[in-house]
C-alpha cells in the first residue's frame, strides 16, 4: 500500500482554514479540520475506503482519555471511574506532581480508565481509524492484550514531566510485538528535551518515530497520528521489499522440489 493512498488525496484549503491557521509546521495533506463541530460524524463517510484498529497507550495521567476525545469524530466511549483511597495508594504514585490525566494542566488524577476509551477518526476521507485507550496501570495488561488482538500498531504517549513512567508501556509494545510511534505530550510548564536526549532516555530503536504532541489540540494530535501512520506503511513496504525475491525463489523452486524425480 502506498503512501499516496492514505496520505495525498484531495484536501482543499479554504481562506478561513488559513486565518484559523495557528504558527508552527504546515500540517500534513489529510489533516482533518478540528474546527468542525464536534462529534459531527455519527456514520462513515461512503468515500472510505479502510479501516485500521489503533492502540493508544502510556502511563496513567499521560493524557490518553483526552487525545482520544480531541480527534475523535463520534462521541467517544470512556469507562473512566473514580480514583479510590485503595487505588490512590497504588496509582497516585506514578503521577507527577501536580499531574492531571486529562492535560487541563492544574488540580489531580481523580478518575482513571479501567476498561478503555474509544473514538473514531477519519483520515483523508479515505481511512477510518478506530482509537481504542488503554488503562495505564500495569495490572490492566490482561486488557491490554486483549485490545491489541488485531491492532495494526500503537501510539504511545510519553509524559514530558517524567519520561521514565512510560518505560512499562513500551515494554508491553515490544512484548506484543506490536510496532508503535512515540508522541511526547507537553503539559502546561512541562520541559522540552532534545530529540537525541529522549530517545537515548527511552531506548528507542533509530526508526521508532518520536514526535511532539499536546493531547488538547486536534491538530497536533492528528499530526501525531499520521506520523504512526507513515511508520507503518514504511514498515509495510519493507517487509514486502524484502519478501519479494524470497517470494519468487521460493515460487520457482516449489515445483521442482514437488515434483516427480
Amino acid at each position: 500500500m502506498g503512501s499516496n493512498a492514505v496520505f495525498d488525496a484531495g484536501h482543499r484549503e479554504t481562506p478561513g482554514d488559513r486565518a484559523r491557521r495557528q504558527p508552527g509546521p504546515p500540517d500534513p495533506p489529510g489533516t482533518p479540520d478540528p474546527t468542525h463541530s464536534p462529534y459531527s460524524s455519527k456514520y462513515l463517510a461512503p468515500t472510505v475506503t479502510g479501516s485500521a484498529k489503533i492502540l493508544v497507550v502510556g502511563p496513567f495521567g499521560v493524557g490518553k482519555t483526552t487525545l482520544i476525545g480531541t480527534v475523535s469524530e463520534i462521541k467517544p466511549l470512556s469507562t473512566e471511574e473514580e480514583v479510590t483511597e485503595a487505588g490512590a495508594a497504588v496509582d497516585g504514585a506514578a503521577l507527577p506532581a501536580g499531574a492531571v490525566g486529562d492535560a487541563s494542566g492544574g488540580g489531580s488524577k481523580s478518575t482513571t480508565t479501567v476498561g478503555l476509551d474509544f473514538g473514531r477518526i477519519t483520515i483523508n476521507g479515505v481511512l477510518a481509524l478506530y482509537l481504542f485507550g488503554t488503562p495505564g496501570q500495569q495490572r490492566f495488561l490482561p486488557t491490554w492484550r486483549d485490545l491489541a488482538k488485531g491492532s495494526l500498531g500503537a501510539l504511545a504517549l510519553v509524559d514530558a514531566r517524567d519520561p521514565e513512567s512510560s518505560f512499562e508501556a513500551l515494554d508491553n509494545l515490544e512484548d506484543l510485538g506490536l510496532p508503535f510511534a512515540v508522541a511526547v505530550n507537553h503539559f502546561p510548564g512541562s520541559p522540552h528535551y532534545p530529540d537525541a536526549e529522549l530517545r537515548e532516555a527511552l531506548d528507542l530503536l533509530p526508526g521508532t518515530p518520536l514526535v511532539s504532541c499536546d493531547a488538547r489540540d486536534p491538530r497536533s494530535s492528528v499530526r501525531a497520528l499520521i506520523a504512526l501512520l507513515r511508520h507503518l506503511i514504511d514498515d509495510r513496504q519493507a517487509a514486502e521489499a524484502a519478501a519479494g525475491p524470497a517470494a519468487d525463489d521460493s515460487a520457482a523452486d516449489g515445483p521442482a522440489a514437488g515434483g516427480p524425480a
